[in-house]
């Protein structure tokens, strides 16, 4: 994630209180880019839990039925966010690591291309699905796999993350397929 060096007063957000969790890692994972590290956050009980609660709000206010985490620590957020919502949890993966058949979805990369995928199946026209991610930084992952969800004919109602890069305006390149307020971040930077 490429950042600049931010104060802490350019923290808001309902989980601004977590974002001394969260570490800056600079020039990972190559010079110039300043990596936010949020496996301190994961790490602390409480943080971690605070966080969940934060994210399950955001979902549960739309009648979540599954709760998609994108690769890779989307993931560690998802499954708990399902749990607490009372939703299935569907991975979103790069290309090649989920069995059986698969839909998929290319996308633009600062650096080239990337594809994820979802299991065929995974999800029902009944669905009203939140995706659920650790950053919104350029909004490409997140747009990909809202237009992968949306092709099986499930309702995407939401995006919920950790953590918003603003700077980067991922939140401006999703708001063709979600109106802004259905745009999540507990950090906003």
């Amino acid at each position: 994630m490429t950042t600049s060096h931010e104060s802490p007063a350019a923290v808001t957000g309902p989980g601004r209180h977590l974002a001394d969790r969260i570490r800056d890692i600079a020039d990972h994972p190559r010079p110039g880019v300043m990596f936010k590290d949020i496996t301190p956050l994961l790490a602390d009980p409480q943080a971690f839990s605070a966080a969940v609660d934060i994210l399950s709000a955001a979902s549960a206010q739309y009648g979540a039925t599954k709760i998609a985490g994108l690769e890779a620590r989307g993931f560690l957020l998802a499954a708990p966010v399902a749990l607490r919502c009372g939703a299935g949890c569907v991975p979103v993966r790069k290309a090649g690591k989920l069995p059986g058949e698969t839909l998929a979805r290319a996308y633009q990369l600062e650096y080239g291309t990337a594809t994820i995928e979802i299991q065929r199946g995974a999800f029902g026209s009944d669905d009203r699905v939140v995706v659920v991610d650790d950053v919104l930084a350029t909004g490409g992952t997140a747009e990909a796999a809202v237009e992968l969800i949306q092709s099986t004919g499930a309702h995407v109602t939401s995006v919920s993350v950790l953590m918003e890069l603003s700077f980067l305006s991922g939140r401006e390149r999703l708001q063709h397929l979600l109106k802004n307020d259905r745009i999540h971040a507990a950090i906003t930077v």
